[in-house]
């Protein structure tokens, strides 16, 4: 048997049951077998009635979907009177009736459909005993009249929930035909349904205390598929005039056009109207599937009573809604707005005197402005190139929420044990081979992988004690070095030395990144002490205890950690949670210990905020905000100063702001984070080969549990490296870099990015797939 079927019909979510056939025929023959055993192919309840009597009977008991009739002889019963009987009946209003009839012979006329149709059938199934045709005709009658007829059975309780609402309703036509009134509006205008419907809306008598503009008003804006509401003045049977609180909404059907109006109409609080001009009116540039914007922006309970009329022992209704009305009055005197609310409540007002081409671009504007993912890009012909698709999909998604039954769990007892490397007393006595290369240190071309080499890949403790010693951090956590030292090596300990690319030389490649960053004059200017203090640490613990595997590969596994944090920023959740317990676990690696509660908040504040930073879902709007309200400020008062003949500083204004300073470090800990494509060449394809062997051992596991692939161009035997390292480029680094460059001025950086981008180029179009060429590895 087939399992239920979910259906949508608009916002409602309906279950369907398996379908249920009846099949009328007097005799077992070919063709009822073909009808039964295709019903048993494709899962539906079969039932077969040899007489009109018990044919009847079985229908309405069973009230079958579809109905099979044999009208190929007219020996054994008359088809068309069966069809009749049972179409005469409530349930079957929603069924589907087949007729099947004898086949046609070459030199004879098809006959016409129409006597069918009159009697009642739906359609006609020219005799065919093939269990594939009749399962192809079945299984096509409940994909398309079936499922259709189950969607309209549905509408049943759409008009139920009508008739009872307290809200008067009113549905028209495009051209203002009366369609449907609920009782509440006969109640209210003093109409019987049947008087109203089928008539036009200019055959009604309308009062004369509206202003004389109010409905060309109202018929421009609906016209055009916005929502209008406002006070209106109607006229009753009986000829008074109420006033009354109108909502109409166009709705959109096929062809994109408006195809119906609904109308939600309350009696208006004639308190209140005193006080309102006739014509009060609001409208908004949305279409009917969306809601009524201007409005729900000033008043998002606008349908919601106050304390008082909730409250009220009085059953009288007219009361209700007078109090409902002032509530809603004084919600609309509030002036609890968000920032995105009033810019789009400046330009409604702006659309008003605007001419037509300027109101429909800034329809427009509103639309954009309305959209969830306000910084996040539209693919559009990059979404072709496969390699960008998947870096998109496995870097910018949370997985695809599929469970498994293999359930992904790692670091269930975090390692706060030392590490088995001599950690030295003083940073005086670090080992001269690795003192050789801490002092280059400060420059872009610090090779990491030679101190990961020395370190036996521990380089964090090493280059985190020179670093933290250049900037000063042990003095403003007036904690000892003693201290520092051993929350270098717990956080260490911590990062996975079998990960490929997510270990602890990463940690210090970051961290290397991060004060390089911090040494540049414009960001020195930007940010004060703290900042730099939360920068460092925030490099040196964004990655700790990462598995090797993707936000998206934890949500698709059902990891514990995905559960723990709802599936959003999992990694980068866990890695600041973690780092913290690790830090105020144990004393004597606590580096806050010794700061005050003020200062610590806000160190920890700002060292969460740069390491949730550096998940890649935001990555488009923290790039967009950067450009807006750092680089394009900048330009502008370089730009001034420059046609002023000032020398004045032109970052003055713009660092002066704590939220453009924290746009600044996100900025900063982004770029650092995923800046290989920017080492130098040998630097850079060393990355490069590392986080693709990460991606490939994430492919490999995925295709062994039997999750989704979420990188499916990564691929060990198929991956082209060259073409993932120029989509990434392309897609996540050109354009953050540029950015980036803009403020900071790192010519270098920017001259590596360009000769290593060249470098892919060239192996990509050798048809190369691996990090050099064959003639380069043999050497």
């Amino acid at each position: 048997q087939s399992s239920a079927t979910e259906v949508q019909i608009g916002p409602m979510r309906l279950t369907q049951d398996p379908v249920q056939v009846l099949l009328i025929f007097a005799k077992e023959d070919n063709q009822s077998d073909g009808f039964w055993w295709a019903c048993d192919r494709a899962g539906y309840r079969c039932n077969i009635a040899r007489t009109p009597e018990s044919a009847l009977e079985c229908f309405l008991d069973k009230h079958q979907e579809i109905v099979v009739i044999d009208h190929r002889n007219s020996r054994y019963f008359d088809a068309e009177d069966i069809c009749r009987s049972i179409r005469a009946t409530k349930p079957a209003e929603h069924t589907v009736i087949l007729a099947v009839v004898p086949c046609t012979s070459a030199d004879e006329e098809e006959t016409s459909v129409l006597p069918l149709l009159n009697a009642g059938f739906d359609r006609q199934f020219m005799e065919n005993s093939s269990i594939t045709a009749c399962y192809n005709e079945l299984v096509q009658i409940e994909h398309g009249e079936v499922r259709s007829q189950f969607k309209l059975r549905a509408c049943n309780a759409v008009f139920t929930a009508l008739d009872h609402c307290q809200e008067a309703i009113e549905i028209t036509s495009e051209d203002h035909v009366i369609q449907y009134v609920n009782p509440a509006f006969e109640r209210m205008m003093g109409y019987h349904k049947v008087e109203l419907i089928g008539k036009e809306l200019t055959e009604l008598p309308k009062s004369d205390k509206n202003c004389a503009d109010l409905l060309d008003t109202i018929n421009t804006f609906i016209k055009k598929g916005k929502e209008w509401q406002g006070v209106y003045y109607a006229r009753r049977k009986s000829g008074d005039s109420i006033q009354q609180h109108v909502k109409i909404t166009p709705v959109i059907g096929q062809g994109g056009k408006i195809r119906h109006f609904v109308s939600l109409k309350r009696l208006h609080n004639t308190n209140e109207s005193n006080k309102q001009n006739h014509c009060d009116e609001k409208y908004t540039g949305d279409n009917s599937q969306s809601e009524s914007h201007s409005f729900k922006y000033k008043n998002r309970r606008k349908d919601s009573t106050d304390v008082k009329s909730i409250t009220s022992q009085s059953s009288d209704a007219p009361s209700l809604q007078s109090r409902q009305y002032s509530s809603m009055a004084r919600i609309h005197s509030m002036t609890i707005e968000a920032p995105i609310t009033k810019v789009i409540n400046i330009i409604n007002a702006a659309q008003e005197n605007s001419p037509i081409t300027v109101a429909e671009a800034l329809d427009r504007v509103l639309e954009i402005l309305r959209t969830t993912e306000l910084y996040s890009p539209q693919l559009g012909t990059k979404d072709e190139d496969p390699h960008t698709s998947d870096l998109v999909g496995g870097l910018m998604s949370d997985g695809l929420r599929r469970m498994s039954g293999t359930e992904y769990v790692f670091s269930k007892s975090t390692n706060l044990s030392h590490s088995h490397l001599s950690v030295p007393n003083t940073i005086n006595d670090v080992p001269p081979c690795i003192t050789q290369l801490l002092d280059n240190e400060e420059s872009w071309d610090f090779n990491i992988f030679e101190l990961e080499a020395v370190t036996n890949k521990r380089p964090l403790v090493y280059l985190g004690l020179k670093v933290f010693a250049r900037f000063g951090v042990s003095e403003f956590l007036n904690c000892s070095e003693g201290t520092l030292r051993a929350w270098l090596q717990v956080i260490e300990a911590n990062y996975h030395s079998s990960n490929s690319y997510h270990n602890s030389t990463h940690a210090a490649d970051v961290l290397h990144t991060t004060a390089f960053f911090l040494g540049n004059e414009r960001v020195k200017e930007s940010l004060d002490h703290l900042d730099e203090v939360a920068a460092l640490i925030a490099a040196t613990i964004h990655d700790v205890d990462h598995p090797g595997r993707t936000n998206s590969f934890l949500c698709n596994a059902g990891s514990e950690l995905a559960v723990l944090y709802n599936d959003t920023a999992v990694l980068e959740s866990h890695h600041t949670a973690l780092a913290f317990q690790l830090t105020i676990k144990d004393s004597k690696c606590n580096i806050f210990k010794n700061i005050d509660r003020n200062h610590y908040r806000t160190l920890r504040q700002a060292i969460i905020d740069m390491v949730l930073a550096t998940e890649m879902t935001k990555h488009f709007e923290h790039v967009n905000k950067f450009v807006n309200s750092i680089n394009k400020p900048m330009v502008s008062e370089e730009t001034s100063s420059h046609s002023e003949g000032s020398n004045c500083e032109c970052t003055a204004n713009v660092k002066n702001f704590p939220d453009n300073q924290t746009l600044i470090k996100r900025m900063m800990i982004k770029c650092a984070d995923v800046a290989n494509p920017c080492r130098p060449l040998e630097l850079c394809i060393e990355w490069a080969g590392r986080i693709s062997e990460e991606y490939f051992a994430q492919t490999d596991e995925e295709k062994r549990q039997g999750l989704p692939v979420v990188m499916p161009v990564f691929d060990r035997n198929t991956c082209s490296i060259p073409k993932s390292q120029i989509s990434f480029i392309d897609y996540f680094i050109t354009d953050m870099f540029d950015a980036w460059d803009a403020f900071a001025h790192l010519p270098v950086l920017m001259q590596h990015l360009a000769n290593n981008y060249r470098h892919w180029k060239t192996l990509d179009e050798l048809k190369c797939k691996s990090l050099r060429l064959p003639s380069e590895n043999n050497n």
